[in-house]
């Protein structure tokens, strides 16, 4: 039994090593983006943003597939993954201004939204109502602006209230308001 044994060990250790398979060769990330942007234009923007996945997987350490997700999300209204996309971004790149800013208006509109939906419901109230308070008069500041919103142009119909700095919203006012 013992020779058996032996046996099997040595056919073992003379056994060839296998060989695995090479990795795929990385595609330069240019010919990920020119296939992205070819299937963008056929109207494939999902097949789009899976090579662009790719993208980030082979050339981690590039922002520009990031960047082209995040603004492919943005503009279909997705603003959550377009935020995610745009944070991965900056990752790579700090003070990347498009990714910044797609972030800034991504969380706008999705605040927006919360607040009108919020508003419609008569439940802007208490703290929720102080803080989009407290917001609209950061973003004042931000911009350099008493109003958030230029005062439409009107023709002589009915004109809307605008909201200022020195001119709060009246108690009860829409939650809007408070961001024109």
């Amino acid at each position: 039994m013992a020779a058996g044994g032996l046996c099997l060990a040595a056919l073992a250790a003379c056994q060839a090593p296998q060989v695995q398979a090479p990795p795929p060769a990385v595609q330069p990330i240019e010919k990920y983006l020119g296939d992205a942007d070819n299937a963008l234009r056929a109207g494939r923007t999902e097949e789009a943003i899976s090579i662009l996945r790719k993208a980030t997987e082979q050339h981690d350490t590039d922002k520009t597939a990031w960047l082209r997700l995040a603004q492919i999300r943005f503009d279909q209204s997705n603003y959550g993954e377009a935020i995610t996309y745009s944070t991965e971004a900056l990752k790579r790149e700090p003070d990347n201004l498009l990714a910044s800013s797609i972030i800034a208006v991504s969380g706008l509109r999705v605040t927006s939204k919360s607040l009108a939906d919020l508003s419609n419901r008569n439940n802007l109230t208490g703290n929720v109502k102080s803080e989009a308070e407290e917001l609209a008069e950061l973003l004042r500041g931000a911009i350099g602006e008493r109003r958030l919103v230029e005062k439409p142009k009107t023709t002589g119909g009915p004109r809307m209230k605008t909201t200022t700095a020195a001119n709060p919203p009246a108690k009860g006012g829409s939650a809007l308001d408070i961001l024109k």
